[in-house]
């Protein structure tokens, strides 16, 4: 679905992102782990226009899109759910929702998306008329990732979604990305530092250390991986 052949990405003179080759197939969950700076947002930045790639090719769906600008990539159907949720903070949660399908004109469609994530989040259900900025950080999340989920995404990239939460909500956050991959068959590349919890609810994984991968393979086997167990998982 989504691949990445030797991208560079340079932030002035300082190279961000070095002959970064991803591939990434229909249906997957993948992660992309590494320590803070190593460049992952970055590749997400990238894959979205938002940071141009000075070289290399991204082709999503057999087109090639690193020339493209961000609102038609997203109109492809890319949709990021960015680092610290970055919700509307004065606007109600129903209309958060709202603003993620702006893009759509299928009202039917996009009353039953509503329904299908006050289910899945009931506690949004709940706060539906409540400001975004008056919930929790774990709230906020949820809303994020449901904002997201309202462009109908081919593709949804998420970044840092467990980022400054407690871990009974982490737990909660990636059992339901789990279930969003499963009952819609939603592409996810998924950007995370908690290792831990992205190797368990992903399919193949990448690692990367300043702005390159060096190691590629599934989720079970980097478990199992003595320096993965070393520098990411604290074992």
């Amino acid at each position: 679905m989504l691949e990445l052949e030797n991208v560079n990405t340079y932030y002035g003179n300082i190279q961000a992102l070095s002959n970064l080759s991803i591939s990434i197939g229909e249906g997957e969950i993948i992660t992309l782990i590494g320590a803070n700076g190593a460049g992952k947002s970055t590749t997400l930045m990238t894959i979205c226009g938002i940071v141009p790639a000075l070289s290399g090719k991204i082709t999503f769906e057999d087109e090639r899109i690193e020339r493209l600008s961000t609102d038609r990539i997203v109109a492809k159907g890319i949709i990021q759910v960015p680092e610290g949720r970055r919700i509307f903070p004065y606007l109600t949660v129903r209309e958060n929702l709202d603003m993620g399908a702006y893009l759509r004109n299928d009202k039917a469609e996009i009353k039953r998306d509503i329904e299908y994530i006050f289910e899945i989040f009931p506690i949004l259900a709940e706060r539906r008329n409540q400001t975004g900025g008056t919930l929790s950080g774990g709230e906020q999340q949820m809303l994020a990732i449901s904002r997201g989920l309202m462009g109908k995404p081919r593709l949804l990239l998420l970044d840092e979604p467990s980022l400054g939460l407690a871990p009974l909500i982490v737990t909660q956050i990636f059992s339901i990305i789990r279930k969003i991959n499963e009952e819609n068959d939603t592409t996810i590349f998924l950007v995370e530092q908690n290792a831990n919890q992205a190797l368990k609810v992903a399919h193949r994984g990448y690692v990367m250390e300043t702005g390159r991968i060096t190691l590629a393979d599934t989720c079970e086997n980097l478990m199992q991986n003595d320096d993965v167990r070393k520098a990411y998982l604290g074992v």
